[in-house]
């Protein structure tokens, strides 16, 4: 048995040990709070101050102001290595609710993850702004690594297509993207060169202190401390998702890498930019800005409706301490220790200020769980005293020495503001339930952080360099949309199984196309289907009705219901309303995003359905560009010839289904892609002729215009030509003619 007067030696040299660890952790928390507190006043005293000065004199900006710029095309930049499951319901979601129209997103993939490649494929088939970039290198290689890739691909998407983005925007495939978030950056990206939106996590049940505790941390960091770091120095760390790089600042980026823009040596390169734009004298701005209409949304008490209204990425954040413990090892070797490497201290003392603020995590986490573990242990100790009155007095230690007692009240000062500001941010998205909820979680995330911290230096000892560290990939989840994943299947297919078309007839269309004529269209014009057989077979394909319009059907009062330029634009015609739905006619299908967009424009629902092929054309064409109605000729030949009206009928389909728009023929020949035609055509306005517009704005040439011109008239017969050949049965184009 243990003598009693060695347990108390044992005892009494761990409280001087204890006493001693507990004075150096608490005068380095002081420091740290210090550090915390003034970035605490200098936040309050700024919005105190733009609450007397700046907001008495003008009005917040609000959703308005995002709606007077014209779109300008984005490239949304997604890496995904072994994504199955995300990606999909990621273009769902920002297809259905993002209030934009000119984007396209670029998700990159690796050659040795084919399950993310198919999905993306189905997913590219049903959203033509969606495109499928495969890595050189198998994967898991790094994040910037992928998006180096991503970007060589935007950049021959640019060459391809004859367009600019004027902004390159960051996403994870689990972001879930606020509906006016491309709207901010259009608005900005011309005069800002960086552009960060906050990040706030998505919420899970009250015990999921793992996951819960990045709510607590970036509710804090993106509500205060980065909107304080861009009003000192001026420099934004990026996020990497809800970034928006303009132009200039993508060029740069390669200018100074030497065509290589992101580091593939760093785990953080999205914080690494930040530095590297700055230096380059760019601008960066972290903005919050709310979209709020000042009327909707029940108020909930301590939450701010306008703060909470901001414009922001949610995503779902790793829920098992060995992902969380993972994911902020790989930010604390990336930030702390790769960044020393990379970014020294520089000239400026703000800079060096925030430079110092990034890097004292690596003493700060360990210091933070020492505390945790000494605040435990004296709390023991408390607690022990108060239920056993003969126990020797083991507090008394720390009773002996004035100046300690000053530093824990001053810690105490400081831990109470600290949890103050932690209550007050959490509260203001979140409410006050979760604000709660943030105490006990700050010992929980103390212990992540502390294990973290481990595991960036065992990793870095290992390797011997924080450079050589390996990328170590967070899985993610994603908010549920319906849980159908919806593919497009191939038109020749459909029109087979619809036996509308033998396999052998198909694969000889397939095996001899017509210059200037896609599948379907050759297929009607060679006789092999009808126009109604085609529509129908459109129609399957995008899971809507078929349609027979009649000629000139929409009258003058419902055409004014729709702008001329989303006629030409779209390739839609308005047939009726039900109801408050608008019904549109269209002879193709019409692309989730586009339909959002017609929606948004025209601010009714809408739905539409498949016309007969040149039904749209030949309506639009007429309506819009007035004249003669050239049934007036056919019609004089049925009186001269005696024809009886079913043959008179047919004559006018046949002439309707065999009409070839200049967008289809210049596509079908390769001189403009379909995904790069969509964007053109968002910028084009009715104002000139179509041919004009591609010439104007250099897509093609001249002469490429007058070649096709030529070719459209050999393709699509006058009225007259058709009349002169009614009693020849055989088709008016030869499959494999020029």
């Amino acid at each position: 048995m243990i003598d009693a007067a060695l347990l108390t030696d044992i005892l009494g040299n761990y409280l001087y040990a204890l006493k001693f660890v507990a004075m150096l952790t608490a005068v380095l928390l002081i420091v740290s709070g210090v550090d915390d507190l003034f970035i605490d006043l200098v936040y309050w005293l700024r919005r105190g101050w733009r609450a007397l000065t700046v907001y008495r004199r003008h009005e917040r900006a609000g959703f308005d102001l995002l709606q007077t710029s014209a779109e300008k095309p984005l490239a949304i930049m997604v890496p995904a290595w072994q994504e199955t499951g995300v990606v999909g319901p990621m273009a769902e979601l920002a297809a259905s609710t993002l209030d934009y129209e000119n984007y396209h997103i670029f998700v990159g993939t690796y050659p040795n993850d084919s399950d993310t490649q198919a999905e993306v494929e189905a997913v590219c088939r049903r959203f033509p702004n969606v495109h499928k970039v495969v890595c050189a290198r198998p994967g898991p290689t790094s994040k910037a690594d992928c998006l180096n890739n991503i970007l060589d691909a935007i950049l021959q998407f640019e060459r391809d297509a004859k367009l600019e983005f004027a902004g390159f925007v960051l996403h994870d495939a689990e972001d879930v993207i606020s509906a006016q978030e491309l709207r901010l950056f259009n608005y900005l990206v011309e005069r800002k060169d960086l552009i960060q939106v906050p990040v706030y996590p998505f919420e899970r049940r009250w015990n999921h202190f793992t996951s819960m505790h990045y709510l607590d941390e970036f509710t804090e960091l993106h509500g205060k401390d980065l909107v304080v770091r861009e009003a000192l120095a001026g420099q934004v760390p990026s996020a990497g998702v809800g970034t928006c790089f303009s132009r200039r600042a993508m060029l740069a980026l390669l200018e100074d890498g030497d065509g290589i823009a992101f580091d593939v040596r760093s785990l953080t390169e999205d914080y690494d930019i930040g530095f590297r734009l700055k230096a380059r004298g760019m601008l960066e701005i972290f903005v919050r800005y709310p979209v709020w209409d000042g009327e909707s949304g029940r108020r909930r008490f301590a939450r701010s409706r306008i703060q909470a209204s901001v414009v922001c990425v949610r995503e779902y954040f790793p829920d098992t301490l060995g992902a969380a413990v993972r994911q902020k090892a790989r930010w604390i070797i990336g930030i702390v220790y790769q960044g020393y490497r990379t970014h020294r201290w520089s000239t400026s003392a703000i800079v060096n200020y925030f430079l110092w603020r990034d890097r004292r995590g690596g003493i700060a986490n360990f210091v933070s769980f020492a505390a945790v573990l000494i605040f435990g242990q004296m709390a023991l100790l408390w607690l022990v005293q108060q239920l056993w009155p003969a126990a020797p007095r083991f507090l008394s230690i720390f009773e002996q020495d004035p100046w300690f007692r000053a530093v824990l009240a001053i810690n105490f000062v400081l831990m109470c503001n600290r949890i103050f500001q932690r209550l007050f941010f959490v509260a203001g998205y979140y409410g006050p339930t979760q604000a709660l909820l943030a105490i006990p979680r700050l010992a929980w995330g103390a212990l992540i952080n502390f294990l973290a911290n481990c595991r960036a230096i065992r990793q870095i000892v290992q390797q011997g360099d924080p450079r050589r560290v390996a990328w170590d990939k967070t899985t993610h989840d994603f908010p549920s949309v319906d849980g159908v994943q919806r593919t497009r299947r191939p038109l020749g297919e459909i029109l087979v199984e619809q036996g509308a078309l033998s396999r052998e007839s198909l694969d000889r269309a397939l095996a001899e196309p017509v210059p200037g004529l896609r599948l379907g269209s050759r297929l009607v014009h060679d006789g092999l289907v009808s126009a109604a057989q085609l529509a129908a077979a459109v129609a399957e394909q995008n899971e809507v009705p078929a349609e027979d319009i009649e000629p000139y059907a929409p009258t003058q009062a419902l055409l004014s219901t729709v702008p001329h330029d989303l006629l030409l634009r779209y390739g839609v015609l308005p047939l009726r309303e039900e109801g408050t739905t608008l019904v549109l006619a269209s002879e193709s299908g019409i692309d989730p995003v586009s339909l959002a967009a017609l929606a948004r424009r025209l601010r009714r629902p809408v739905r539409y359905v498949i016309a007969h092929r040149g039904q749209v054309v030949v309506n639009t064409r007429h309506l819009l560009a007035g004249g003669a109605d050239p049934r007036s000729e056919l019609h004089e030949w049925a009186d001269s010839t005696g024809a009886a009206a079913r043959t008179v009928d047919s004559l006018w389909r046949r002439y309707v289904s065999m009409q070839v728009s200049l967008g289809e023929l210049l596509m079908s020949l390769g001189h403009v892609q379909p995904t790069a035609f969509r964007a053109l055509m968002l910028r084009f306005g009715g104002s000139v002729q179509l041919g004009e517009f591609l010439v104007d704005n250099r897509v093609i040439s001249a002469d490429v215009l007058h070649r096709a011109l030529a070719l459209q008239e050999h393709l699509q017969p006058t009225l007259r030509a058709v009349l002169e050949r009614a009693a020849d049965p055989a088709p008016l184009i030869e499959g494999g003619a020029a």
